[in-house]
């Protein structure tokens, strides 16, 4: 009784957050604030459906490749997203108009266009 309400608690956690990432790819008004929406929720989506998973399963060699998958996208989201970031922002996409501090500015982040550079 107690391992089914867990397994449904972490599926409904992770579809939850799952749609909440989705929501704010639509929703969010700039590439930076939809990338913030999709790895934060995105990630947090993805455990709680291996969580659920690894209880469902029960073995222990479901459980090492969960814990593997959950690490997997701890490590690899946040990297992702910065590359992605950095990328757009140095392609010159432009930030939302009610961005109030531009960090990478502050540290001398180039915008120039590559091809524009000297």
């Amino acid at each position: 009784m107690m391992r089914e309400a867990l397994i449904i608690f972490f599926l409904f956690f992770g579809a939850v957050m799952t749609l909440v990432a989705a929501i704010g790819c639509l929703r969010l008004p700039d590439i930076y604030t939809r990338m913030h929406a999709a790895t934060k929720s995105g990630t947090l989506g993805v455990m709680g459906m291996v969580l659920a998973l690894m209880i469902e399963a029960g073995t222990l060699s479901v459980s090492i490749r969960g814990v593997l998958v959950i690490l997997f996208f701890l490590l690899t989201a946040p990297v992702a997203a910065h590359m992605i970031g950095r990328a757009a922002y140095r392609s010159g996409v432009p930030l939302w108009s009610q961005t109030k501090q531009d960090e990478w500015r502050a540290h001398g982040e180039n915008t120039t266009p590559p091809d524009e550079r000297d």
